[in-house]
């Protein structure tokens, strides 16, 4: 009988998809914004974006093979991680940045932590907030060639207006891969097609965000200043490329929720409180430190849990 018996931990019901297709889908689903990127900023947002990847692949295979561990660049979670991580990088950032966000990200947050599926945070997203707490001039500068000034956050912030249009079609300043919504949405609705993420936190993340501001960024419910909060900056690649992780977010669907609003919240409250007009790489990596509490919280009771005995 003990042979018939085979334990393991949990998750005991496992889908069909494995990691490296799963990868591969987000992978997909991230071109069309990355080819905007690339068309939008010219050979500097291309170099970025390859450095970040080569960086993260390498750094990834570089700390297993030391390690003696099996080697993992072939789930394409590197890859993944080397794109979103050039995607929020300035156009014009030197090279070296992205090499050290990327040892940041793989070596730091993903690998020491026991790799894959053990992170604490989104990785791309701790790499962001640590080079924009160590290079904040660099990481802070998104002028390019063809066009100066404020970003669409900061003229917000400013009380003046932005052109919807632009914000959509992503003619605007900002990283390489959050200035066009059109782009990040065609991703979005791939991945949700093919059942790689659900609509649960990005609705509510976003939904939330919107009543905050509107509440409190001073302008009231006004469609036209919520939406281009919406379309600017990092708000819809974090919501549904970011926050989405499997790794860094809660467990059951009342988590989600949950997680969604703090999202939402905390988003809100730092762009219009913040010292910074971009609040969504924190307000995630915040969330993601309270994803033990959610789950804790959420979780259901056991099969039979808190039923009475009969007499």
């Amino acid at each position: 009988m003990d042979g018939m018996l085979n334990v393991s931990s949990n998750p005991h019901i496992r889908s069909k998809q494995m990691t490296s297709s799963i990868m591969l889908c987000v992978v997909i689903s991230l071109l069309p914004a990355c080819g905007y990127g690339i068309y939008r900023f010219g050979l500097d947002a291309l170099k970025l974006l390859g450095v970040s990847v080569i960086g993260c692949v390498f750094f990834e295979y570089l700390f297993t093979f030391i390690t003696r561990k099996k080697t993992t660049i072939l789930d394409f979670s590197a890859v993944v991680t080397g794109l979103l991580l050039g995607m929020n990088l300035p156009p014009k950032a030197p090279a070296w940045i992205a090499l050290v966000g990327a040892f940041f990200a793989i070596i730091v947050v993903k690998m020491l932590f026991g790799g894959l599926g053990q992170n604490f945070m989104n990785p791309a997203l701790g790499a962001r907030c640590f080079l924009l707490i160590s290079f904040t001039s660099i990481m802070t500068n998104f002028d390019t060639d063809t066009m100066s000034g404020a970003t669409p956050l900061a003229r917000l912030e400013a009380g003046e207006s932005v052109d919807l249009v632009a914000l959509l079609t992503g003619n605007t300043q900002g990283t390489i891969g959050e200035t066009s919504a059109i782009c990040l949405l065609i991703g979005a609705i791939f991945l949700i097609v093919f059942g790689i993420i659900d609509l649960i936190i990005p609705v509510v993340y976003i939904l939330t965000f919107a009543i905050c501001i509107g509440a409190f960024g001073g302008y009231g419910f006004n469609l036209t200043y919520i939406l281009s909060h919406i379309f600017s900056g990092g708000l819809i690649l974090g919501s549904f490329f970011m926050a989405t992780d499997y790794v860094t977010r809660p467990v059951t669907k009342t988590g989600q929720a949950v997680y969604g609003v703090i999202l939402g919240l905390l988003t809100a409250i730092l762009r219009v409180f913040g010292p910074s007009a971009e609040g969504v790489s924190y307000a995630i990596i915040i969330s993601n430190l309270l994803v033990p509490l959610i789950d804790k919280a959420t979780r259901p009771s056991y099969f039979g849990k808190g039923a009475t005995k009969n007499a």
